[in-house]
């Protein structure tokens, strides 16, 4: 019988809790990483041409940048993982306070169906082109959700769903970031030129662009009617990201995508988001005030966490698949939303 005098007991004890210690200081310094990437690309989105980007496709691109010239920093890649996966997954749900259902069925079941439409026709198309392109299909499918819902925030949702690499989601995301933003200067040179209301120029905007901070720089210079009815257009694809999940949630199970036996994590981030949803809609300002303020305060700490995970995205991120891996998917959305620009200002 093998005894264990005190001395080795608290030599193990010791070893035991510096183990624990270093595992906590190096998971801290990955959080911390990616906390100075994100204060580092809010700073940069302010620098006259990359303002017109934002921090969420800054802090991608920086990250890109450290990948290929420092490498993985291995040593923190738990924190790194951390600000990826979880806090993503956080500021998802609080993201859900940017959605007023009340006022989307309210007050815009018309552009709802306009909504319906365009998701469909940007997933499906992209997906065909994608195919007969011979184009990478996982990301061809994540750029067609981030077309036709809601950018990098819906790539980021349905990512765990249909198991997409870390790498495709970085990709994706940093892609829609940086097309989106060209179509919505795009959107704002031709406004002077086209012959449509500020009212219906904000609808084609919010039917039309890939993410809230872009139909935003494009329906703002048109007023704040038009600002707000492309606000209200867009928060009608941003709601169709919950039942798009649980389909394609369906559809990979039912296409053998996963083996029958695999559980696919549930993505109780979404419930996350319906509640915040519901919250901000039916709650607050009725029953429980917020101040204005503190909810612009919590709308900057969304937009901060989902730069913080974009960091972590996009260190997994390599220049081989981006130059090989993503043109032609690049190719399939651009023309998809090439022609769902032209298709949305037809039907105006």
């Amino acid at each position: 019988m093998i005894t264990i005098n005190k001395a080795q007991k608290q030599n193990l004890f010791s070893r035991t809790n510096a183990k624990t210690s270093s595992t906590v200081s190096l998971w801290t310094g990955g959080v911390a990483f990616t906390f100075l990437f994100a204060l580092l690309a809010y700073g940069l989105a302010k620098v006259p041409g990359f303002n017109h980007i934002g921090p969420l496709a800054c802090s991608i691109i920086m990250a890109v940048i450290y990948r290929q010239i420092w490498g993985y920093p291995e040593k923190i890649r738990s924190g790194i993982e951390f600000s990826s996966k979880k806090l993503l997954r956080y500021a998802i749900v609080l993201y859900g306070l940017k959605l007023n259902i009340d006022v989307v069925i309210h007050h815009g079941l018309g552009l709802l169906l306009r909504d319906v439409g365009t998701a469909v026709f940007a997933i499906v198309l992209t997906v065909f082109l994608a195919k007969w392109m011979k184009a990478d299909s996982g990301l061809s499918l994540l750029l067609g959700i981030g077309t036709g819902i809601c950018g990098a925030a819906a790539i980021a949702s349905v990512s765990p769903i249909v198991k997409a690499k870390e790498e495709d989601t970085a990709i994706g995301a940093g892609v829609i970031a940086l097309v989106g933003t060209l179509f919505a200067i795009g959107y704002t040179i031709l406004r002077p030129y086209i012959h449509l209301t500020n009212i219906q120029y904000g609808i084609w905007s919010g039917v039309g662009l890939h993410e809230i901070a872009h139909v935003a720089l494009a329906a703002a210079p048109a007023g704040r009617d038009a600002l707000a009815i492309g606000l209200l257009a867009k928060l009608g694809r941003v709601l169709l990201l919950v039942p798009l999940s649980f389909i394609l949630m369906y559809w990979m199970k039912r296409t053998g995508k996963i083996e029958k036996d695999t559980k696919i994590e549930f993505p109780w981030f979404l419930i996350g988001f319906i509640i915040m949803s519901i919250f901000g809609s039916y709650v607050v300002g009725k029953y429980f005030i917020i101040p204005k303020t503190i909810m612009n305060d919590i709308s900057t700490l969304t937009t901060f966490l989902l730069t913080m995970a974009m960091v972590g995205l996009g260190l997994n991120v390599s220049m081989k698949a981006l130059r090989t891996k993503a043109l032609k998917p690049l190719i399939a959305m651009f023309i998809t939303s090439i022609l769902l620009s032209f298709l949305t200002f037809w039907t105006m």
